[in-house]
């Protein structure tokens, strides 16, 4: 039995979230393995029900379940509220909560999707890496921060096993792939960076059979777009990672492609990258290929089922290979479905 923590958030979430809950239950049936799922509000949902974006409801049930399954949060409905209590910040808690250190972002481009990239087919073919963004340190959390009438302040600051527990998931993770591991920084100007370098390097003795290269941040966006299969793992900072990762959805097509894990040592939180796109939400029209990829990752990293992983990207590639697409991923003349339509055509390439 798998106990799941489902949190649909904001926007799109709910839609997106109801396509994975159709896919985890289409595995149920198929493997006989049996899930339950219960539901917390969360962000602008959980604000409107009870006053603010994180309940100790919903943060107890995500301590209490094998793996989190979230959708998105916010809207322009609550950017008008203090920093403190906007729904970016609960996201932020959740993470540092659940002691959420470790960001995986894979990039994987599908050959049916090769045109679906604003780049050329012959630069994306192939592109299949991995972003590790440390998740709960640097700028997003150091001290001291604020801002006045002429000032604004934040402290980007990096502790030594911070940097070595995401440097270490990051070597033993490559061992399992193509063996190569490219740190991104910004060491060239930055302190706190010097130290990321540095300890990284010490981190390697330990994983000699492991290559290891150094890039700095400006650099690394450059070479994602101008030649992306030079990758395999990366692995970078809290700030850092976030924007490469969002550069690396421009090269599969979507933002709507691209899957997420946040994991520690005793929780895991998995989510689409993307943001709640209020303007599409309600409107059936989102593409739930990121949230499904999602629960594959899922049974990789906290079921420790990776051929059920497999199985899930597999239906993703066959559905793609059929034709079928939502908006965000479709090319002029290409008939474009639902978010319920690409959810079933999934679901139909599992199989029974």
């Amino acid at each position: 039995m798998y106990k799941i923590v489902s949190i649909p958030g904001d926007g799109i979430g709910p839609e997106v979230v109801a396509g994975a809950v159709s896919v985890l239950e289409q595995l149920s049936r198929k493997h006989g393995f049996e899930i339950v799922i219960e539901e917390h509000p969360f962000g602008g949902a959980s604000w409107e029900l009870h006053g603010e974006m994180l309940t100790q409801a919903t943060l107890d049930a995500c301590r209490n379940c094998d793996a989190v399954l979230l959708g998105a949060v916010g809207g322009p409905k609550w950017e008008s509220l203090p920093h403190e209590h906007k729904p970016e910040a609960a996201l932020l808690k959740i993470r540092k909560e659940l002691q959420l250190f470790a960001n995986l972002r894979p990039a994987k481009v599908y050959d049916a999707l090769i045109d679906a990239s604003s780049l050329k087919a012959d630069v994306v073919r192939g592109t299949d890496f991995l972003v590790f963004r440390e998740l709960t340190g640097g700028i997003y959390f150091g001290q001291p921060r604020g801002f006045d009438e002429n000032r604004g302040w934040n402290t980007m600051v990096y502790e030594r096993y911070e940097v070595e527990r995401i440097a270490r998931l990051a070597f033993e993770t490559a061992r399992k792939r193509k063996g190569k591991v490219v740190s991104i920084d910004k060491a060239n100007v930055l302190e706190v960076s010097q130290l990321w370098r540095n300890v990284v390097h010490e981190l390697h003795k330990e994983f000699a059979d492991v290559e290891l290269s150094d890039m700095y941040v400006d650099n690394a966006a450059m070479q994602i777009v101008r030649n992306p299969k030079q990758f395999d793992v990366i692995v970078t900072s809290n700030l850092f990672g976030d924007i490469l990762s969002d550069i690396a959805g421009m090269i599969t097509g979507s933002l709507g492609m691209l899957p997420s894990a946040s994991i520690g040592t005793k929780y895991a939180l998995y989510e689409p990258i993307h943001g709640s796109a209020p303007d599409i939400a309600s409107q059936n029209k989102a593409n739930p290929i990121a949230t499904i990829a999602s629960v594959a990752m899922m049974f990789e990293h906290s079921f420790k089922v990776p051929e059920i992983a497999r199985e899930i990207e597999q239906a993703i590639e066959s559905a793609l290979a059929s034709g079928c697409r939502t908006a965000d991923i479709a090319n002029t003349g290409d008939r474009v479905i639902s978010t319920t339509e690409m959810t079933e055509a999934i679901v139909r390439h599992l199989g029974a």
